[in-house]
């Protein structure tokens, strides 16, 4: 019995389990309290519970499910014949290093903000699985993102719990004499340490530097406090240490990467400290820097210019005159490197330059964006924007890890497994054409009932924790009214970060008309929404203030609900619950955006405007839109445009469409869109043809 606990602690600290669904079974099975209560993480789970009870536990059923679960994780960590190993054993002998400054692997491990976090987290997933030698780079944030709570108004506030590493899957970097593996680059004129720390991810790993250690002067410690928390200069800071000091941990730890990856800006110093060991073996400036290149791939995430990261000359001087002595290099030399005016040096410094600079290739992450990012850095170079040379690769999802248990254990009955879906259409069609429409309705009721109980508990703990009788009251009653969230009912979701360019309130546009549709008769509506603005974000926080405030109106009330607290859990549930996926961002302002994407094996359609990924997928049939693209100069003119689209939509295709109905209560119609939708969606938007198409034309191709 020992041994199968031994194989349970070992389960719990790699990442694998997170989607493997008997894997999160046998431990939400040991304590579904203690399970939700520490937030799905298997770590703190299992130091709650003591071996005298797994022993007593494993007698039976329970120790099989060990066994069985703990030898297909074997079997996956021991495979030989992956995708990889067939197609790229270059990248099997060689790793790719990818550095990111978010990685959004799980819920339980706080180091992620949003969107880029979550694609960096199923990029080492899906790179994981095809069996990809994949090295994952990042910083350990002690108190990670801020969890979000609304006061009386509606505000959002934060607060930062800490982190504790004992109760993450983590573990210390160490030397040769099993002492701390300790970095150290220079900041302004100071050194700062940095220790390491290694997660399991499948078969990939992925390394955390952390300064917080007491080699550093108190102010250093804090660099991996919050991510992207802090000014300018805590920016900055964070980015030396994830970037240069990312490539010389891979020195001590002996890695010679095939390729550097750079998952946006914010890592783009690494190309810094690959040219000083360029330049420290004696190579000339110019072919150091086409060494460099030859290196390196990189990914923007921003169609927006002042989404790029910008430091002023006078910084970058104060921060890199010692670096840059101990390197021997220029300071002028490197402003060029980050300028977008090779004429004009004494401007700013923007990191995505620097990655352009000094990469063999460089991306968008969906069609539009890669036009957008042509057009957007034209002026760095010589060329029309059709000849810049920026491509595309739209990003996908990880399947595994965006399908629920009851969605994938559905799948299972028609096909061998949820990847096989993502495999290609013709995979997608063949199982498709086992499942009767009575089938996948059931699935759909299943689903949403699952999501309208889950936010039943979620609003009910949200409520206890503000404090308020008068919230109780307002509680209690929406749970009296006739009219509360139904599975019955067409039910949207929305939910991401609240930047304003998404316009989180455009919906409530027309109060009278959404009331209108909201409250039929006949054909209702329910809207859920969850979403986090960025501290110092007040214009994205008055938008959360604002749908808060409209869900409290009293034709509102109950049939408008605001989750605070978005993670990966609350998003697992919306994705898995919702008919119909929201999406109002201002065209082309959304680069990508992937949660649309992560509805779709569960039966949801998605709705947006025509933007990221979006005009790629949409067919007609396997969704809808807001507008067909039209773009106005003027804001005003915009929103309205497009309010009209989104309410005119609901009215006339997408509500109607729902609620048609057949003799057995089954929407025909409805289903048939669902089923385009998974066999045009599910096989391209994934991250294993994203993570195949980076192996393939930026990895490999040299």
């Amino acid at each position: 019995m020992q041994n199968k606990i031994t194989s349970l602690k070992e389960l719990s600290r790699n990442l694998w389990w997170s989607w493997d669904t008997e894997a999160k079974q046998i431990f939400e099975e040991l304590s579904p309290l203690l399970w939700e209560r520490n937030n799905h993480n298997p770590v703190e789970l299992l130091q709650h519970i003591s071996n005298n009870e797994l022993l007593a536990r494993c007698e039976f059923d329970y120790g099989k499910k060990i066994d069985q679960v703990f030898s297909r994780f074997t079997a996956y960590l021991n495979e030989k014949e992956t995708w990889a190993a067939k197609n790229a054993p270059e990248l099997v002998k060689n790793p790719v290093a990818y550095f990111s400054a978010e990685f959004g692997i799980h819920e339980s491990v706080r180091i992620y903000s949003g969107g880029l976090g979550v694609l960096a987290g199923d990029h080492i997933k899906s790179a994981s699985d095809l069996g990809i030698n994949f090295i994952g780079i990042t910083l350990f944030y002690k108190e990670g993102y801020f969890r979000q709570y609304l006061n009386h108004d509606g505000w959002q506030m934060e607060d930062y719990p800490l982190q504790h590493p004992e109760s993450l899957p983590i573990e210390k970097v160490t030397d040769a004499d099993g002492k701390d593996l300790i970095i150290s680059v220079n900041i302004a004129q100071s050194e700062v340490f940095a220790q390491a720390w290694r997660l399991k991810v499948g078969r990939a790993t992925l390394y955390l530097l952390d300064t917080n250690i007491p080699a550093n002067e108190s102010h250093y410690r804090d660099i991996c406090c919050r991510v992207y928390g802090g000014d300018q200069n805590m920016r900055i800071n964070q980015e030396i240490l994830l970037g240069i000091g990312g490539v010389k941990l891979l020195d001590q730890l002996g890695i010679n990467p095939a390729v550097y990856h750079m998952n946006e800006g914010h890592s783009a110093f690494l190309t810094l400290e690959l040219l000083a060991q360029e330049l420290a073996k004696g190579v000339a400036e110019k072919e150091a820097m086409e060494n460099v290149r030859s290196r390196c791939v990189f990914t923007t995430h921003t169609p927006v210019p002042a989404g790029h990261d910008r430091f002023s000359r006078d910084m970058m001087h104060y921060t890199f005159d010692k670096y840059l002595s101990s390197i021997g290099m220029n300071f002028d030399d490197l402003m060029r490197l980050g300028s977008e005016n090779k004429e004009n040096i004494y401007g700013l410094f923007t990191m995505t330059v620097l990655a352009l600079n000094l990469s063999r290739s460089a991306n968008g992450v969906s069609k539009l964006h890669g036009e957008v990012s042509r057009v957007m850095w034209q002026h760095l170079y010589a060329k029309s924007a059709d000849e810049v040379p920026i491509g595309h690769i739209t990003n996908g999802v990880h399947a595994s890890s965006w399908t629920c248990g009851l969605t994938d254990n559905f799948w299972k009955k028609f096909t061998g497994s949820i990847d096989e879906m993502s495999l290609s259409r013709e995979t997608a069609e063949a199982a498709l054409a086992k499942v009767t429409d009575s089938e996948l309705w059931s699935l759909r009721y299943i689903l949403k009932r699952n999501l309208i109980d889950f936010i039943d508990r979620y609003l009910a703990n949200q409520l206890f924790h503000q404090h308020l009788n008068s919230y109780q009251n307002e509680y209690d009653t929406v749970k009296a009214a006739k009219n509360t969230f139904s599975p019955d009912v067409l039910t949207i979701g929305f939910a991401r970060r609240f930047a304003t360019y998404k316009r989180a309130p455009l919906i409530f546009r027309d109060l009278d008309r959404l009331d209108r549709i909201i409250n039929h008769a006949t054909m209702p509506l329910q809207i859920v929404f969850a979403g986090k603005a960025h501290p110092h974000d007040d214009a994205g926080k008055d938008y959360i203030r604002q749908i808060v405030q409209h869900s409290r109106r009293p034709q509102f009330s109950g049939k408008v609900i605001f989750l605070e607290n978005y993670n990966l859990g609350v998003a697992k549930r919306m994705v898995s619950g919702v008919d119909v996926w929201l999406n109002t961002p201002v065209r082309p302002m959304e680069a990508s955006g992937t949660s649309g994407e992560k509805t779709v094996l569960h039966g949801g359609l998605n709705f947006s405007v025509l933007d990221g990924w979006w005009p790629e997928a949409y067919n007609g049939e396997n969704g809808f839109s807001i507008g067909n693209g039209e773009f106005f100069e003027n804001h005003e003119e915009q929103d309205s445009f497009d309010a009209e689209k989104l309410y005119s939509t609901l009215e006339n295709q997408i509500i109607p469409s729902f609620y048609d109905r057949d003799e057995k209560n089954v929407p025909v119609k409805w289903i048939k869109k669902i089923r385009n939708a998974i066999a045009t969606i599910a096989p391209e938007y994934n991250t294993h043809r994203m993570v195949r198409d980076y192996a393939t034309k930026y990895y490999l191709n040299k």
